[in-house]
């Protein structure tokens, strides 16, 4: 995050999401990459990173939740903020963003993941439930995702 913010020469928020969250919030201790987003967009942060990731050895990649299942309404408003790093700061984005991305995909870490946000009480099964629905209108416009399929997986973890 300093790295990164003695980079910015306009403010933006940056966004952590999948393992960075995990491991900031003590669930795992590594992670393979560091998943974030930038908003608003700026060329000097694009242009940081492939420095960054070769100075301080990590993989870095450009994905949030929103590239994979529709935005959930007041996402931002739900991203905690992490720090202050310069002229950015760094949130964790949305969880219930990040628990659906995560639902959706179904992986055995992504499953683990989910779980522990429930448990840590980081997501409530109604809520998770309640924005799952907000957004199914919208898979549509996802044609990867199979509609039936997502929402069954969310039924496995928030109940019938």
């Amino acid at each position: 995050m300093r790295a990164l913010g003695s980079k910015a020469r306009h403010p933006a928020r940056v966004y952590f999401t999948g393992g960075t969250t995990a491991v900031l919030l003590g669930w795992r201790e590594t992670t393979i990459d560091v998943d974030l987003r930038f908003e608003p967009e700026h060329d000097e942060l694009y242009r940081a990173l492939p420095l960054l990731k070769e100075s301080l050895g990590i993989n870095i990649e450009l994905a949030s939740p929103s590239d994979f299942i529709p935005p959930l309404p007041g996402w931002e408003d739900r991203s905690s903020h992490i720090s202050r790093e310069g002229l950015l700061d760094f949130y964790h984005y949305d969880p219930y963003s990040q628990a659906l991305a995560k639902i959706e995909r179904g992986h055995t870490q992504d499953v683990n993941d989910v779980n522990e946000m429930l448990e840590r009480g980081i997501v409530e099964p109604a809520k998770l439930r309640s924005l799952f629905e907000a957004i199914e209108p919208q898979l549509y416009r996802y044609p990867a995702i199979d509609p039936n399929s997502f929402a069954m997986a969310v039924r496995r973890f928030t109940g019938p």
